[in-house]
């Protein structure tokens, strides 16, 4: 297939699409990104905006200098630029700037943990290791269910929920799995957690670039309460990320980060914080990558998140029709049209170790997935069957390679002749596996293995 006056338009708005990348036989072939769920390349006018405020840089806040007003005054509208972005509540709502969803996480976990270690956390199986490992020292955690096709359990959650009997401090769940591409129903998950008096906090990095976001009013019942996301997957990759939640929630608790733009006042005995989001922004902040993202939401916003969905769903859904057509293919996500889902689809040839697919991709077809377990590996495990003797057999065992899968991730500038070539290249090397497990074994893998 070919790809539309869209598609082609698309293209045109991201940085390096066209670039070169050499092969395993020498030659040279334009390289094809479908790793866009690690992280996106950049939109060019997040590089033309960058290049056009760099003269202008300086540090914020409490700068009487022009340049430091200036900055100030962008990096204080960015706060509610990515607010209408998300459809937060600007009464109620702060933005935190941070470096990444992880970071964002890690200090709202620091910001509610239970001392007493009594309160709950439902996270689920689905779950980024971002989204499960910050909790598991600071509360009680437990995982909701997913079926045997990776989605969510609302009866598992709902259980759960009532299980505690109102302990549940937080559910904190996937906006889009990293691993499917399933897109959890937030909104109905919200009111559920409130309907039993718990917060949600949702983790959108892999939702945030593909499909609108609307945190709803503070006072309705699918509010949601916290969220996080990253910006460098919304082709603004310069290091930085954003948390949102209730300004009074920040207000009670210290800054996790201590330093330089937290404290008002400072003496050898005292220390009297500034107000939220200041006390949490500790040390220089991250001027050029707030305009990044301001960037990066503006292009967003013009394309249209709903024409991106339409777009990379298009996309998903060819994909799929056509690897469902290669026998040894085993893909691990639905095939159904009736799931909402992101742009990505894992899968494994049979008799081919993860590793070695994703290296022959890229030596020999100029094609870049990403393989492993993509930092969710209970859910990873779920899909790939594994029983307890067989995990117990890689924890005892660190020199055997791990298993995983191979993932294809698509952005909004992907298109079906790229799909063609994956689908061709596939195709060959499923026809020819004795030929490439000889010429790639697995030692040379490069999985770290």
């Amino acid at each position: 297939m070919t790809y539309n006056l869209f598609e082609s338009g698309l293209r045109n708005l991201v940085a390096g699409v066209d670039t070169k990348v050499p092969l395993a036989n020498g030659s040279y072939i334009t390289a094809v990104n479908f790793d866009n769920a690690a992280s996106t390349p950049p939109f060019i006018s997040v590089l033309n905006d960058i290049i056009k405020f760099a003269p202008w840089y300086s540090s914020i806040h409490r700068g009487n200098g022009y340049k430091s007003v200036f900055s100030t005054n962008i990096y204080e509208a960015g706060r509610e630029i990515v607010m209408d972005f998300v459809k937060g509540d600007k009464i109620r709502d702060i933005v935190i700037f941070t470096k990444n969803t992880t970071e964002s996480i890690n200090l709202l976990a620091y910001k509610l943990a239970d001392k007493s270690r009594k309160s709950v956390v439902l996270s689920t199986f689905m779950e980024h290791h971002s989204n499960d490992l910050p909790w598991r020292n600071k509360f009680i955690v437990d995982y909701v269910e997913v079926d045997r096709y990776g989605r969510l359990n609302l009866d598992d959650l709902e259980y759960k929920l009532a299980k505690y009997r109102g302990r549940v401090k937080l559910v904190t769940v996937t906006g889009a799995s990293n691993v499917t591409g399933y897109i959890n129903p937030i909104h109905y998950i919200a009111q559920m957690a409130h309907k039993y008096g718990a917060k949600i906090l949702v983790d959108a990095a892999q939702l945030a670039a593909h499909s609108p976001i609307d945190m709803k009013p503070s006072n309705s019942p699918e509010h949601i309460d916290y969220l996080a996301f990253s910006a460098h997957k919304m082709y603004a990759p310069f290091g930085i990320g954003v948390l949102i939640g209730p300004k009074d929630q920040f207000e009670q608790t210290e800054p996790v980060y201590k330093g330089g733009g937290t404290a008002r006042i400072v003496t050898s005995r005292i220390v009297q914080w500034e107000e939220s989001p200041e006390k949490d922004e500790a040390g220089s902040p991250n001027m050029l990558g707030v305009v990044a993202l301001i960037a990066a939401i503006k292009n967003l916003k013009a394309i249209g998140l709903n024409k991106i969905a339409q777009h990379e769903n298009n996309l998903t859904n060819y994909a799929l029709s056509e690897l469902r057509k290669i026998q040894d293919i085993q893909i691990y996500t639905s095939y159904g049209y009736e799931e909402e889902k992101v742009g990505i689809i894992p899968f494994n040839i049979k008799g081919i170790y993860h590793g070695i697919t994703a290296k022959i991709l890229a030596d020999e077809d100029g094609i870049a997935v990403r393989n492993g377990c993509f930092c969710a590996q209970p859910y990873v495990r779920k899909l790939l069957r594994l029983n307890s003797r067989e995990i117990m057999y890689y924890l005892n065992n660190k020199g055997v390679p791990l298993p995983g899968m191979v993932r294809i991730s698509f952005g909004l500038y992907n298109d079906y002749t790229e799909v063609d070539r994956l689908i061709n290249a596939l195709k060959r090397i499923c026809s020819n596996k004795d030929y490439y497990l000889s010429k790639y074994p697995l030692t040379n893998c490069g999985c770290g293995h």
